[in-house]
């Protein structure tokens, strides 16, 4: 039947969904020219937003809640769309479309559209389906601009599919160009204002999270604490290369710096012998009566009081922080209502400094916390990173019990040997398997280490003394 027939409509809903599959695969579609009758048009949109809205929750795994604001968001590109598909479609060939039919020619595109975008986007949803439960090839999950060119690709044929079925009715090339390039502006907004999943897994239940409740008692508490690890520092051994430490946990929000803070504590004491001479900064509501603030100010005043105490040109002082990190190599800080600022790898490297410590072994637990190995580095120092400059690392979110670099460097392999350099290379491999196990998106977090000469051979016979004994 021409396009011009005005005999009345005899497609059926199944035979719109047909045809608007077949444009979908850029086939030309065979329908009638008075196009769909308005329930017809809306049942399509339902029929079709059901299907898709079915697809979307294969894309989390376990239990989810549909997110109506985000599903709503979605809309507005449509409502774009009628804007672009009727200025195309008014100077479509007029012998195929005459204008006074522009409406229901606008109604059959719809119909056909509702049905032709769905391959595309089942192909999509069914790849975040498959990556949710890791079941994707691992370099799409592991490599993002090969996700990303999959994405890219699948988008394309949702455009081609728009192009095609407009030019079935005699929309011009120049306007078919305005056509792709609206489409093509609009969903790239959409991507980046609206990236929320229309369906959102079910967080866990967990405790409610203590509140910090800033008094006269917290403060004085606070002065109590210095004043106690002032006094109660342990005196080193005569004539050997002494262990103190410092472990900085600054970011309240997320348990598991203070869990992975306490573990790192208890293994420098344990393994290194320093039990009494690590101070134990941490910023949690839990512990603001019990263990002194980690703030930049405490950090270079435990740096200070521990430089007093020990042999500044023999013994060794380890350094461990963990928390967030920036891009910009700012080591995150949260205690609310505190206010704390966050450190820098200079604010670190001057404060060793200028309290005159030789002997350096830091490690840092963020993400991208490579870019503090040039700042700190030097030939006696011994500086490892969770992750390089550019990369996140893993571990750190509010389920985690340790960050995989804790985990797999303190807690694992320091527990096996003294030796930093050897716990090291043993824990990267570890990380780099757990990392691809958990579906870690922006690729290997790559852990870096910086040895100076002449703070090697201090380690080495620090552990064949500590082995001995």
């Amino acid at each position: 039947m021409s396009l011009s027939d005005p005999s009345p409509p005899t497609t059926s809903i199944p035979q719109w969904l047909a045809q608007g599959l077949r444009a979908g695969f850029f086939l030309k579609p065979r329908f009638d020219a008075a196009g769909p009758t308005p329930l017809q048009l809306v049942l399509l949109a339902v029929i079709t937003t059901l299907v898709e809205l079915c697809a979307a929750r294969f894309e989390v795994a376990g239990p989810a809640t549909l997110d109506a604001r985000a599903w709503l968001s979605a809309w507005w590109p449509t409502c774009v769309l009628v804007l672009l598909v009727w200025w195309t479609l008014a100077g479509a060939d007029q012998a195929q479309w005459p204008a006074r039919k522009l409406a229901g020619g606008m109604a059959a595109w719809f119909a056909l559209w509702f049905a032709a975008a769905l391959p595309a986007s089942l192909v999509s949803q069914a790849m975040g389906g498959l990556q949710a439960r890791s079941l994707l090839p691992q370099a799409l999950s592991t490599v993002p601009w090969l996700a990303w060119s999959v994405y890219i690709l699948l988008w394309a044929w949702t455009l081609a599919v728009a192009l095609k079925l407009a030019r079935h009715f005699g929309a011009s090339r120049s306007r078919l160009a305005v056509l792709l390039a609206g489409m093509a502006c609009v969903y790239a907004v959409s991507v980046w204002q609206a990236p929320q999943r229309v369906w959102q897994a079910d967080a866990p239940d967990a405790p409610e999270r203590p509140v910090l409740h800033l008094s006269q008692e917290v403060f004085e508490a606070q002065q109590a604490l210095w004043e106690q690890a002032e006094s109660s520092i342990a005196s080193g051994k005569p004539d050997v290369a002494n262990v103190y430490g410092v472990v900085f946990a600054p970011y309240a929000a997320e348990n598991v710096f203070l869990r992975e803070s306490t573990m790192v504590a208890r293994v420098i004491g344990e393994r290194f012998d320093a039990k009494g001479r690590v101070i134990h900064l941490v910023n949690h509501a839990t512990t603001a009566q019990t263990q002194p603030w980690a703030t930049p100010a405490n950090l270079a005043r435990a740096i200070s009081l521990l430089a007093q105490r020990m042999d500044r040109e023999r013994d060794v002082l380890i350094v461990y922080m963990t928390s967030h990190g920036a891009s910009n190599f700012l080591l995150a800080a949260d205690n609310w209502p505190l206010d704390v600022d966050g450190v820098t790898p200079q604010s670190l490297r001057k404060a060793l400094d200028d309290a005159g410590v030789k002997n350096r072994v830091i490690a840092i637990s963020a993400c991208f916390s490579g870019g503090w190995v040039g700042p700190l580095a030097g030939d006696n120092t011994l500086v490892m990173t969770a992750a390089d400059a550019t990369h996140t690392s893993y571990g750190c979110g509010r389920l985690s019990e340790l960050t995989f670099f804790g985990r797999a460097m303190f807690d694992e392999q320091l527990r096996q040997t003294r030796s930093f350099e050897a716990a090291f290379a043993r824990a990267v491999p570890v990380i780099k398997q757990r990392e691809i196990d958990a579906g870690k998106p922006d690729g290997f977090s790559n852990p870096q280490i910086s040895v100076g000469q002449q703070i090697a051979p201090v380690l080495k016979a620090l552990a064949q003394r500590l082995d001995g004994s």
